[in-house]
């Protein structure tokens, strides 16, 4: 692939251009044909040079024959992807580029800070940072530290250019914070931080990923081996965690190295104040989880040395209408004129529909690809009708719509895992521990945008599908994450890629498919610990608001005390201590007050209702339509699970109220 002559950018393509372009440099005749024959078909390639082999010819590697079988055994299917996504390709004349700056010293932090939401850390803002103080209070140790060293970065680099604006010094932004972690009672945040500097480039990513690649195999192959269930630690910081970890199995690193050979059975523990999952939480709030997602995403990676490197699209050509090659957000935009609500593209949703139709006993089903030219057929006749509802499903075949199903995802302008976090995404490959990897994953599944991550869910969960028809179509979870992979990774970083380096990427993407599969019911849950964060931002942003409030119902002359008394009492009026009074003011106008007791559950309120309510309502909430809600407060809103315990609950927030309403759609 070459270069834009006139652009500082990187080019990434959607679809290789004909044999007839594809000479690169002095490469004529007999050397462009085979450059020709050699490239990588995909999305995303970002090569520099065109040497990577032929999709057919597994790359060798240098280990015992036992090895070298296994290789075989495991990776047959992602080859064999490769070569169906060439050839799929190979008539392919159009071109989507997309753009990516590469940042300039300090730009990446810079960016970093803005999407962290501290970008009034900088700038001509920066007279007056009490709006981030709130913020940077609720910090641990680990991600106060990621959050300092990216602001020294910026502060040294635009004292380099000269800024005219005031520059803050470090050390007083973070004074405070300091002193106060200090006094917090919080075991995670009196732990000391040491962060490793990761200062490897291109050569030794790529060595990483070489070592690594014996061990994703064989912990490829062991996906059947029994383990044992271990609890995820959700209150606590992952980055801590790893910190602690480090701290204490120093001496254990060395005779443990490689032995995490298995895929655990993960589980959630229980949680007495409710499991919060993406889409529990109101707008406001969900953008702090972001936000401190970013933030302990880039504290893990600084603890455990691997570097986290964000990519930004800057130029964007695109189709702004049909169904393939077409942005995500746009897809959305014109499927809700046809169905409001719409979360996940209609198409997208019709064709794993029709996948389904035909039996997921089918054997090879996702690997068995359509015919090439039926499946272009298909492309032209979609894009022509199927808004028109005039397409003819019945024509096409189970095989053809996998191949669709895989085309569409290829086709995305932007990757589906987003351009911003794929890099991340990939490098979690790199992480010393199954849990480590799953913690990881669980944060860029909370980073992606809420489109791409709403049809990545839609996808996994059909995916798991397949795979618990497994005894009838042959299509274990390493199967499925060995033909999907190519399909959501098939980019190339760096300069150039050789052979070794080729089948550790490869062993690599297909294995972090694997966990996304595998673990996807746990990637969409919130930790307790950013919760925990969200809800000590919104009560110290409260006690700054309150605190406001009388001063200026003082200098208007207004009896202070009065005011004290009512804000006190708004809550508690007419509600004995320990009862809850649960409101459904859709569903009815007569509000319901529930003794709480220890054994309490969201479950058990929503019955109790159900029980005093009209059989209309009753059906409606036997539909399981509605929740219960806990609603202001520490928290903005936030949907309950049915196992929340609602004493626990109110005492962790005893100022919220209680709400029945219908779920989002």
């Amino acid at each position: 692939m070459s270069w834009l002559s006139n652009s500082q950018g990187v080019v990434l393509t959607a679809y290789h251009p004909s044999g007839k372009d594809q000479a690169v440099g002095d490469s004529q005749a007999k050397g462009g044909e085979e450059a020709t024959s050699s490239r990588r078909h995909g999305h995303y390639n970002m090569n520099q040079e065109s040497t990577a082999p032929r999709v057919t010819e597994r790359p060798p590697f240098d280990r015992s024959s036992s090895q070298d079988s296994l290789d075989e055994l495991s990776m047959e299917d992602y080859w064999i992807e490769l070569e169906n996504i060439k050839k799929s390709s190979e008539n392919k004349q159009d071109q989507e580029v997309v753009v990516v700056k590469e940042p300039d010293e300090g730009e990446l932090e810079e960016e970093w800070l803005k999407e962290a939401g501290l970008s009034n850390l900088f700038g001509e803002s920066v007279d007056d940072p009490q709006e981030s103080m709130v913020f940077l209070s609720t910090l641990t140790r680990t991600q106060a530290a990621a959050v300092q060293k990216r602001v020294e970065t910026v502060s040294q680099t635009l004292r380099k250019k000269n800024k005219q604006h005031h520059i803050p010094d470090v050390r007083d932004i973070f004074a405070q914070q300091t002193e106060s972690k200090e006094k917090t009672p919080d075991g995670t945040e009196s732990q000391s931080v040491r962060t490793n500097e990761n200062k490897y480039e291109g050569k030794d990513d790529q060595a990483s990923s070489l070592i690594v690649y014996n061990k994703e195999l064989v912990n490829l192959a062991s996906e059947d081996t029994p383990a044992s269930e271990t609890d995820i630690n959700l209150e606590v910081s992952f980055a801590e965690q790893a910190v602690n970890q480090k701290e204490n199995a120093k001496d254990k690193t060395q005779k443990n190295k490689g032995c995490d050979t298995s895929l655990p059975s993960f589980r959630l523990p229980k949680d007495k104040t409710g499991t919060t999952k993406i889409g529990d939480l109101a707008s406001q709030d969900m953008k702090k989880v972001c936000y401190l997602a970013l933030i302990e995403l880039t504290a893990l990676y600084d603890v455990l040395g691997i570097e986290l490197k964000q990519h930004k699209a800057v130029k964007i050509k695109t189709k702004d209408s049909g169904l393939f090659g077409v942005p995500l957000a746009t897809l959305l935009e014109q499927d809700q004129r046809k169905v409001p609500g719409t979360r996940i593209p209609l198409i997208f949703q019709k064709l794993i529909s029709r996948i389904e139709e035909g039996g997921l006993e089918t054997e090879g089903l996702l690997r068995i690809p359509g015919a090439a030219m039926r499946i272009k057929n298909l492309c032209q006749e979609l894009e022509a009708k199927f808004y028109e509802g005039t397409f003819n499903w019945e024509s096409v075949k189970q095989h053809d719509a996998a191949s669709l199903l895989k085309l569409f995802i290829r086709e995305l302008p932007q990757p589906l895992l987003s351009i911003e976090y794929l890099k991340a995404f990939q490098v979690v490959q790199n992480l010393p521990s199954k849990k480590q990897q799953l913690q990881a994953l669980n944060l860029l599944v909370i980073l992606l945008p809420e489109a791409n991550r709403d049809t990545l869910k839609a996808l996994l969960e059909f995916l798991q599908r397949v795979i618990d028809n497994k005894e009838e179509n042959k299509m274990t979870v390493m199967n499925v994450a060995m033909v999907m992979a190519p399909n959501l990774f098939m980019y190339q970083l760096g300069l150039k890629a050789n052979e070794q380096q080729e089948l550790a990427k490869a062993a690599g993407t297909a294995n972090i498919m694997l966990l996304l599969i595998k673990y996807h019911k746990l990637l969409w849950t919130i930790p307790k610990f950013i919760v925990n964060q969200v809800r000590k931002q919104n009560t110290e942003n409260q006690r700054k608001d309150r605190k406001a409030m009388k001063k200026l119902l003082k200098k208007m002359a207004y009896d202070r005390e009065k005011y004290e008394k009512q804000d006190k009492s708004t809550n508690d009026a007419d509600v004995p201590q320990g009862v809850i009074r649960v409101q459904a003011p859709h569903l009815s106008k007569v509000s319901m007050a529930i003794q709480l007791t220890e054994e309490l559950k969201a479950s058990d309120v929503l019955a109790r209702f159900l029980s005093q309510e009209s059989s209309d309502v009753a059906q409606t909430l036997k539909k399981g339509e509605v929740s219960l809600y806990e609603i202001g407060g520490n928290i903005g809103e936030r949907c309950l699970d049915d196992n929340t315990y609602m004493k626990d609950l109110y005492q962790l927030n005893p100022n919220a109220e209680w709400v029945i309403k219908s779920k989002p759609v």
